[in-house]
């Protein structure tokens, strides 16, 4: 008879749900050195259009596809060389398409491309996406979890429940996924983003969502956090005390009496 119980991912994701009430698909992402290896993956689907890398997550996390993809399937050098599969060569590096657009001089457009946290080229030709709980990526480099605010501040308590770190973001504005998971693929830490212009009208994440990328062990040590939390009475949703309400008992349970 095979085995019924649930995995530890399987666990782990319903845990995540149970503390969170995320509404959107957790998934994970992983780089391959070699494009057979992205295909061998089970249920692969391959786009037969160029698309934005945006995009290709959204298939994972908002129509919970497997997808797999190269450099060619990609619609440019900027999605491309996020996920380091393409070189940041002079042309990408000074940003001239982007003047007039998105910043007013060359420089500024420079400035913004050499901001972005990418994975570095050479080592990698394929990238695929899938939902965590299908475990085809067996294991993702990392996980990404969109979330609302509330969601994503009890989600960073935490991560800082034990072995507390004090997290520091950037914001490089266009190409967003560079903060998130440019920045999480290339440093292996906890990265979080507001989904930029693109993200929203092309991979379609709504306005009230955020992206965190991470390790899938730190997203173990996120949940066993949240759980201890919750015991101590901090949890998600967090209800309202009320603004003209003395806070003295509630003040009292959560920050110690005064």
């Amino acid at each position: 008879m095979p085995d019924t119980e649930p995995n530890e991912t399987q666990r782990l994701l319903t845990e995540l749900n149970a503390l969170l009430r995320l509404k959107t698909t957790v998934i994970g992402m992983k780089l391959f050195e070699t494009v057979a290896e992205m295909e061998a993956i089970p249920r692969i689907r391959r786009p037969k259009t160029k698309h934005t890398t945006d995009q290709i997550v959204s298939m994972a996390s908002r129509l919970g596809w497997t997808v797999g993809i190269t450099a060619a399937d990609l619609v440019g050098a900027q999605c491309q060389a996020v996920i380091g599969l393409t070189p940041r060569d002079e042309a990408w590096r000074r940003g001239e398409k982007y003047v007039g657009v998105w910043h007013g001089t060359q420089q500024d457009a420079q400035a913004r491309q050499e901001a972005l946290t990418c994975v570095p080229h050479g080592r990698f030709q394929a990238m695929a996406v899938s939902p965590l709980d299908s475990g085809r990526l067996d294991p993702p480099d990392i996980a990404m979890v969109y979330a609302t605010p509330g969601q994503m501040i009890i989600l960073i308590n935490g991560l800082q429940y034990r072995n507390y770190r004090k997290f520091e973001w950037s914001v490089v504005g266009e190409t967003a996924c560079a903060d998130s998971w440019g920045r999480a693929l290339a440093t292996g830490e906890p990265s979080l983003s507001l989904p930029c212009f693109a993200e929203r009208r092309y991979g379609g994440v709504p306005d009230e969502e955020m992206l965190m990328a991470l390790k899938p062990a730190d997203l173990r040590q996120a949940v066993d956090g949240m759980k201890a939390l919750a015991k101590n009475g901090i949890r998600y949703p967090i209800p309202p005390y009320g603004i003209q309400n003395d806070p003295s008992a509630g003040m009292g349970i959560s920050y110690g009496k005064s």
